[in-house]
Order: C-alpha cells, then structure tokens, then sequence
C-alpha cells in the first residue's frame, strides 16, 4: 500500500475511512508518544495518552480546519490529553514522586561504578522528577514543548489553545520554578 500524505488523507478521514486514519496514526505515532511521554515521565501513563488522543482524533476529525497543520491539531490534542493524565495522577497519588521516573534513573545510575557517583545521580534525579511535578500541568506541556520538543512559543501557543503572549509566560515560569528548585544542584 502506497503511503498516504496527510493532505489527501483527511477528507477520507472525515469519512470515518479506517485505512486513511490508520495511515495518519502509523505516520504521527511515534512523535505523539514521545511528546506524551515527555510530558508524563510515565511508560504506561503515555501510552495510555495515545490511545485517548487517537480516539478523540477520530471522533473529532470532522471538526478539523483543513487550512491547520494536522501535525499541529494532533499534538494540541496530544497536550490536552497529557494534561489530563498528569492531574488525574496527582488526584490520584497526591504530590507522590513518579515511581517508574525513580526506577529509571536508578537503573542509570547503576551504570555509574562509584558509590557516590550513584548517590549524587539517584538523588539529582528525584530533585529533576520533584521539581517537574511541582509544575502546573499547563506549565509542564509548556515546557516540555519548548525544551525537549523544541516548538516555538507560536507553535506552542497554537497547540496549548493560548495566545504567544500566554504561551510565552507558561514556559518562562516553568524555567523559573525549576532553576529555583534546583538551584543547589546547577554549577
């Protein structure tokens, strides 16, 4: 089967056409998990993103403006879903620590021979995880964007539902929170 460029995918989609969708999610999957992902610090958390984004993708594809990047609407729903998952964790478990987030980085740190390297990176790792959690969820989808994403503060803007001037100041506080909680650990 020939691949399916997203332009000529989406008014079969709007259809309900299961092989065009099908296309659209096997060329944006992996992107959309790493973006979930990023955004939730959690395997099973992002995978679990995914899943919901792709249904609210189908469901909604004729709401879709032709004239919008489908990259761009697939990663605000993306975000939105996140966001959703993050403040149903925190419900859920409180301010509690990312169990599967201390369990990766003890597996890093195991990698390292010295015992006190292995402590300093165990513990600026649960300072990294702490710190991201004490973020709003809007402020992690922010951040994460920007810095382990790499979109612009439109782009963000655009895939957030906010404008440049908001999009901005969620990225420029999630900084701020962070270099404060880990100010003794920056050399």
């Amino acid at each position: 089967m020939d691949a399916i460029d997203d332009g000529a995918a989406l008014p079969r989609e709007r259809d309900h056409d299961d092989e065009a969708f099908r296309a659209l999610v096997e060329r944006h999957g992996r992107r959309v998990f790493h973006l979930a992902y990023r955004m939730t610090g959690n395997e099973q958390d992002a995978e679990d993103v995914v899943q919901e984004s792709f249904l609210r993708a189908y469901r909604q594809i004729g709401r879709f403006e032709s004239r919008a990047n489908v990259g761009t609407w697939l990663y605000r729903i993306v975000a939105n879903c996140a966001i959703d998952a993050i403040r149903a964790r925190r419900v859920r478990a409180g301010a509690a620590i990312d169990e599967h987030a201390n369990e990766r980085l003890s597996q890093i740190a195991a990698s390292v021979p010295t015992p006190e390297r292995l402590a300093a990176s165990h513990e600026l790792g649960r300072q990294v995880t702490a710190a991201l959690d004490t973020l709003s969820p809007l402020e992690r989808a922010a951040f994460t964007l920007r810095h382990y994403e790499g979109r612009s503060i439109t782009e963000i803007g655009r895939m957030l539902n906010l404008n440049t001037s908001a999009a901005k100041h969620s990225v420029f506080r999630a900084v701020r929170k962070l270099r404060l909680a880990l100010g003794p650990f920056r050399s």
